[in-house]
C-alpha cells in the first residue's frame, strides 16, 4: 500500500501529490494512493506521524531515519536532502523504497 499521511495546513502535501503520482507512474507503478488526515496530537503518536507528508510503502516510511524518530506532532516535516532542506522526501528515497518492494514481491 502507498500511504500518504498529512494534515490540513500543511502546503507541502498538495504540491507533494501530483509529483509523486507522476513519479510513480514513470516507475511503472499504478497502485492507488490513499491519503490519511492526521487530525490530533493523539493520532500523531499513535500513527508515528512525523510532519506532513509523510510517505510510506507498505507501512515503511520512505525515510531511511524514520525508525530511530520520535518527534511526532502535528507538524510541516522537513527532509535533509544533498541540496539542504526540502519539504517533500527526494525522489531518490521513494525510488528505492518501491525498489525493495518489488524485491520483496518477487521474492514472497
Amino acid at each position: 500500500m502507498i500511504e500518504v499521511l498529512h494534515f490540513d495546513g500543511c502546503p507541502n502535501h498538495e504540491g507533494f501529490m501530483p509529483h509523486l503520482r507522476a513519479l510513480l507512474d514513470g516507475a511503472g507503478v499504478d497502485d492507488p494512493i490513499h491519503e490519511r488526515a492526521v487530525e490530533t496530537g493523539a493520532d500523531a503518536q499513535t500513527l508515528a506521524f512525523l510532519g506532513s507528508p509523510t510517505l510510506r510503502i507498505d507501512g515503511v516510511d520512505v525515510d531511511p531515519t524514520a525508525a530511530q524518530r520520535t518527534d511526532y506532532g502535528l507538524q510541516c516535516r522537513l527532509y535533509p536532502t544533498e541540496d539542504g532542506l526540502r519539504g517533500t522526501p527526494p525522489d531518490k528515497w521513494i525510488l528505492a523504497a518501491l525498489q525493495r518492494r518489488a524485491s520483496g514481491l518477487a521474492a514472497g
